[in-house]
């Protein structure tokens, strides 16, 4: 049995390696790669992918389950070895289903579809990607088709990226957040919108990236085992539990574009990096779901990062990295400017009320591309029209409508946009469950303190990888079920007080 399970350790951990040297290649690609180094790059990824796959679909892996399973190993369900042997199965069969052939054919599309797109934006040229995207489209729903049946065409999409979560779980609990947040923006937009000029001014790039820095240092990110860079839309990747890499983006004219998006991917590094180090190299060593890490990464920018505690600790700071620029604007001022909540075109830079309501709408668009309701020739039309009845207000360009995501054009289309909403979702739960555990975390937070929080999500959420589903986090970690009621709770009660509601 121990040789048995010596050889499955070998065969995971030559596929975790696999992957984790095509992701050096994607985070190359994305942040230092020339322009055209893209079709080098195509060939290399498909290369590591197909051997990635063939690794964790070798029918030798289903041999030493079987064997493993059938001699008792890993019988209690809450042991290591259980927990090991599930994830590897879940893995393994999934990845039985797929056709070598199409993971290169996808990581071939991937690499095209990625470098027209980082064109394309910038020059408002959706007629440019459109074919890539119709390919894309075509190539998700081949995908699902090897998990058939199933009760929904996107459900494996979505699975891979939140096990356990399927279209019609998703659409219920977006019907009920939806119906929530709309009347919360009107009666909000209603009103006189925050000034935000403060934001607006000149602030040099270089101050920028060095107190983002600062900031993820006092999060508890260690940049001994990471590092920061440059790209055309922010993310974390992973390499191993010890080199655990972050990206931003930065504005000359906004603050906030460097500032939040470097928090928020420093929140998605600290679950990474404190994933517990026996499962290193294994399939259970990272994060849980994409919701999960969704959940971590917006809870240390927004209900951390965007709290009046947070910034009672450290807007001095602020004020001292940018004295001319901010010197005549108070902390009360400045929290008004963070926490601006109005109807915008982009996604990444939406408020904490609206947000969830571009998620929805990428998420419908979704659905309607894998059904067929809706084809890729007719979606810029289709989303200045659900802007327009969504948020009042129309993208004039498709760079700042249906080219602004990377998502669709660096992967499949489905099980892209939900983990932003249910992240949003469980971050509040999370936070509320910590603040039962611990009173003192506002006041520690405005001391400018973490260790407790830290230690509480790490305890509870962090250390556990990927031996537990995203619902079991949930419930172990809170005591109660997914449920929207925390997060409307908490944005009614601090955009209450900001707005007088």
């Amino acid at each position: 049995m121990e040789s048995d399970l010596a050889k499955l350790r070998t065969l995971l951990t030559e596929h975790n390696d696999l992957e984790s040297a095509a992701s050096v290649l994607r985070w190359d690609q994305a942040t230092y790669m020339p322009a055209g180094g893209s079709h080098a790059r195509g060939r290399q990824l498909a290369t590591l992918d197909r051997l990635a796959h063939d690794r964790i679909a070798d029918p030798e892996v289903g041999r030493l389950l079987d064997r493993l399973q059938s001699r008792g190993s890993g019988s209690d369900a809450e042991s290591d070895g259980a927990r090991l042997l599930r994830v590897a199965r879940r893995d393994h069969e999934r990845a039985v289903k797929v056709p070598a052939a199409f993971v290169s054919e996808l990581a071939n599309h991937r690499t095209e579809s990625y470098e027209c797109w980082v064109k394309a934006r910038p020059a408002n040229d959706f007629a440019l990607v459109r074919p890539l995207l119709e390919k894309t489209v075509e190539l998700s729903r081949r995908y699902a088709s090897f998990f058939a049946p199933f009760e929904h065409v996107a459900d494996p999409l979505i699975g891979d990226a939140d096990p356990g979560m399927k279209a019609s779980v998703v659409r219920a609990l977006f019907a009920e957040l939806r119906a929530e947040l709309v009347p919360l923006v009107k009666n909000i937009t209603s009103q006189a919108p925050a000034d935000d000029s403060a934001l607006r001014r000149t602030f040099p790039e270089d101050r920028q990236l060095a107190f983002g820095r600062f900031l993820a240092e006092k999060f508890g990110y260690d940049f001994s085992r990471g590092r920061q860079d440059m790209t055309h839309h922010p993310f974390m990747i992973r390499f191993g539990a010890d080199d655990v890499r972050i990206t931003t983006r930065a504005r000359i004219d906004d603050l906030s574009e460097a500032l939040f998006s470097t928090l928020h991917e420093a929140g998605h590094a600290l679950y990474e990096q404190n994933v517990d180090h026996a499962w290193e190299a294994t399939p259970v060593g990272q994060g849980a779901s994409a919701g999960v890490h969704e959940s971590q990464s917006r809870l240390w920018e927004n209900i951390v990062g965007r709290s009046r505690g947070f910034w009672n600790a450290f807007y001095g700071n602020l004020q001292k990295a940018f004295p001319d620029e901010l010197a005549d604007i108070s902390l009360d001022a400045f929290y008004r400017a963070i926490n601006k909540v109005e109807r915008s075109l982009i996604r990444t830079n939406a408020d904490e009320v609206t947000y969830c309501l571009h998620v929805i709408l990428r998420f419908d668009f979704e659905l309607d591309l894998l059904e067929g309701k809706l084809q890729v020739k007719d979606l810029p039309d289709a989303w200045r029209e659900r802007f327009r009845a969504d948020f009042g207000i129309v993208p004039e360009t498709d760079a700042d409508g249906v080219l602004q995501d990377v998502h669709w054009y660096d992967g499949f289309v489905g099980g892209a946009f939900q983990c932003y909403a249910l992240g949003n979702v469980m971050s509040a739960q999370f936070f509320d469950a910590a603040l039962r555990a611990h009173p003192s975390i506002p006041h520690e937070i405005s001391e400018g303190r973490f260790d407790t929080l830290r230690g509480w999500l790490t305890t509870n959420i962090y250390r556990h990888g990927r031996t537990l589903l995203p619902v079991e986090i949930v419930e172990r970690a809170t005591g109660a079920s997914l449920s929207v009621a925390p997060y409307i709770a908490y944005l009614k009660k601090k955009y209450g007080e900001l707005y007088s509601l």
